[in-house]
């Protein structure tokens, strides 16, 4: 009889407790990147491999490359070469990851990908004095763990906090789970500021302002970012009589916020993120339309108009509409509703900017509309908020639930009762810049959940993100989770109690007892908490299968799609000749060698014919209770008809907004395409920082 093995020696010479099961999630996961599911084989080959361990001549605390020199070993015995196979590749790219890692200076403790290494050291882990990094990721999620658990505290007699403690911590070091951004950096620390969505009201005085102004810049300092309608500043031109002079308009005083942002670079680990909204009503709304074309002004503003169903019925009628001025409510003038319409749409196709906000349908969803209606939203669009409103955000990612050639809907629920729980957590630990914030942010108690890596999903499950089978399991997997996420908040709020607002809100004349949050779901962009859990951005489809990505000033990441690496190494191309021609253009499409199913799977979003990215954020925003955070990105020779097409097609599927952005039409773009020897070049295009 063998002996127990109870330590095993790690490469950094550490003794830790060996753990039989990391052999069985090793071969579950070599077997699922195959496309096959086996856990009692799996388990049968990790009892093997603990049995050879065991035998006499066998080290008695064996290393860790050891263990993982038996586990190739017993697969190819089994007969499973193909599984063998993923295991040794996984090896292989484990270690160039930890000798970038190393040579970089970088720590990772989870395996993370070489890139979210890098995204973590740069932004998220925390630094001494002298900038030393003095956290692992590891040790991040336990602050953070521990930081939102103590909230249970308040309302649980008998304290499940050490519980929910573990149960968070294991959501987000599995990466099946991860809060926005300011909640990684913050929780637990003397900050403490944990929300990414801000809205700020700007009045129509100078005292008010540049009350706004010190507010953002408290804000940005800690990590969040801020939206803002000028709807109700007055005109250029107009008169102001305190003065006798006259006032300069809203753009003038955009651009001051937008200078104030470049200062303050959020505490020098996020740079500042702001949404503009003009109410199309608004006498400068042609000005508006017009500041960032052509020029490099306002760069650190994402910009919207807000339109209302009267405008697009006039637009497709070939009607007026009325401005009016916000001071006096007086019509000052009217405009042809399509030659307005045809400036924003030739803007979008110029520049980006600006995209537009269907206000009605903002409104007609809102939530509580006795404490007011909503005028704007935080900078990606995805998250309409009352002034002085916040709100948390969080995504699963359904790379994580998927098991058997489905989607596991059992641990989908669970991970949205637990994130729901998180996110509601959260409100209580989160400490507010202003007591406004606070006041109206713990009201409504607003959550937003969402997810990440759907496209990653779609390409496990064989379905091409522009196909109705698409469609369908777009509009399921958000039915399944506002509905589940709707019980996890009323189960809440029947222990906790509902939001203050609660007896205000709708929810009394739908029947519900009880609701924790006035809002439950939000689908973000998760930019960087997506590198971090190495999934696609949010509902987006993949932007290339090889990119570069700016992650800050002067810093850039190379990423190339690892499901179509290993595609491509599976029907037997050569891996870096292939993904060096795709790196030229970011698709695949061109490529005849690249079978064609192959070809058909593995579309990106310039590949994408508009339509398609249209109807997706419909079948999400469909069951979203905020909104959906999708850009149409077109290719460089997309026409001004393809932008009218699209904010048409929006509206009329019922969207809560529209962003387009032509590739190559702007500076300071986030991705491009190109290989390594473009690291050091221009970026061209637009940049629309993400709230996650």
């Amino acid at each position: 009889m063998g002996r127990d093995i109870e330590r095993i020696t790690k490469r950094d010479g550490r003794q830790v407790p060996f753990d039989r099961e990391r052999i069985v999630r090793a071969v579950e996961k070599a077997q699922r990147a195959v496309g096959r599911e086996d856990a009692a084989l799996a388990r049968k080959l990790a009892d093997t491999v603990v049995r050879r361990l065991g035998e006499t001549g066998s080290p008695a605390i064996p290393s860790v490359e050891g263990v993982q020199d038996l586990v190739e070993a017993a697969l190819i015995e089994a007969g499973e070469a193909e599984v063998a196979k993923a295991y040794i590749l996984y090896r292989h790219r484990r270690a160039a990851a930890r000798q970038a890692r190393e040579a970089l200076g970088l720590v990772d403790d989870l395996k993370l990908t070489l890139n979210a290494s890098k995204v973590l050291e740069e932004r998220y882990l925390r630094k001494d004095a002298s900038g030393a990094l003095v956290e692992k990721p590891t040790e991040m999620f336990r602050r953070v763990a521990k930081a939102v658990a103590e909230v249970d505290l308040a309302y649980e007699r008998e304290s499940s906090a050490t519980e929910s403690e573990e149960r968070f911590y294991r959501m987000m070091t599995s990466l099946e789970f991860l809060p926005n951004s300011p909640t990684l950096m913050n929780a637990g620390t003397d900050l403490g500021q944990l929300s990414a969505c801000f809205v700020l009201p700007v009045e129509d005085s100078i005292e008010g302002i540049f009350d706004t102004l010190k507010y953002m810049a408290l804000i940005h300092q800690s990590g969040g970012g801020t939206g803002f309608s000028f709807s109700r500043l007055r005109p250029r031109e107009d008169r102001v009589r305190s003065t006798g002079g006259v006032a300069s308009g809203p753009v003038s005083f955009m651009r001051i916020f937008d200078q104030a942002t470049d200062v303050i670079k959020q505490g020098g680990r996020r740079r500042g993120a702001n949404m503009a909204i003009l109410h199309v009503t608004h006498p400068d709304i042609v000005e508006f339309i017009r500041s960032k074309a052509g020029t490099d002004a306002l760069r650190n503003f994402n910009i919207s108009v807000a339109v209302t169903d009267e405008f697009m019925a006039a637009v497709r009628a070939g009607g007026e509409y009325e401005l009016k001025n916000p001071r006096s409510g007086e019509v000052v003038s009217r405009l042809k509703a399509a030659e307005v319409f045809d400036m924003i749409v030739t803007s979008a196709w110029e520049c980006g900017d600006p995209g537009l906000i269907f206000i009605d349908e903002i409104n007609r969803h809102n939530p509580t509309p006795a404490a007011g209606a909503i005028e704007a939203t935080n900078p990606c669009g995805e998250q309409p908020l009352l002034p002085y409103e916040a709100c948390n955000l969080g995504s699963i990612n359904l790379q994580k639930v998927f098991a058997d050639g489905d989607v596991d809907w059992g641990k989908l629920e669970s991970l949205v009762t637990e994130a729901v729980h998180f996110l509601d957590n959260v409100i209580d630990a989160s400490r507010f810049p202003l007591e406004h914030i606070e006041r109206t942010t713990r009201a409504n108690r607003k959550i937003g959940l969402g997810v990440m890596g759907f496209a990653d999903l779609l390409i496990t499950m064989g379905m091409s993100y522009d196909s109705e089978d698409a469609l369908a399991m777009g509009e399921r997997l958000m039915e399944f989770i506002s509905e589940k996420a709707d019980e996890a908040s009323a189960e809440l709020g029947s222990k906790r109690g509902s939001f203050p607002n609660f007896e205000r809100s709708v929810f009394l004349e739908r029947g519900f007892g009880a609701m924790r949050n006035a809002t439950r779901t939000t689908i973000a962009p998760t930019g960087t908490i997506g590198i971090i859990a190495g999934a696609s951005s949010g509902i987006e489809p993949h932007f290339a299968l090889s990119y570069l990505r700016r992650i800050s000033e002067g810093a850039s990441l190379i990423e190339v799609n690892s499901q179509f690496r290993d595609a491509i190494r599976d029907v037997g191309l050569d891996e870096e000749r292939i993904t060096g021609i795709v790196a030229r253009t970011g698709s695949a499409r061109a490529i005849e060698e690249v079978p064609e199913g192959l070809r058909r799977l593995f579309v990106t979003a310039m590949d994408i014919a508009p339509e398609w990215h249209v109807r997706m954020q419909a079948a999400f925003q469909k069951h979203t209770d905020n909104a959906v955070s999708k850009t149409v990105n077109l290719p460089e020779d997309s026409t001004p008809q393809d932008v009218r097409e699209i904010y048409l097609l929006a509206h009329s599927l019922r969207g809560k907004g529209s962003t387009v952005y032509r590739y190559g039409s702007k500076g300071g773009q986030t991705l491009t395409f190109g290989g390594p020897q473009d690291v050091g070049a221009d970026f061209c295009g637009k940049e629309r920082e993400c709230s996650t």
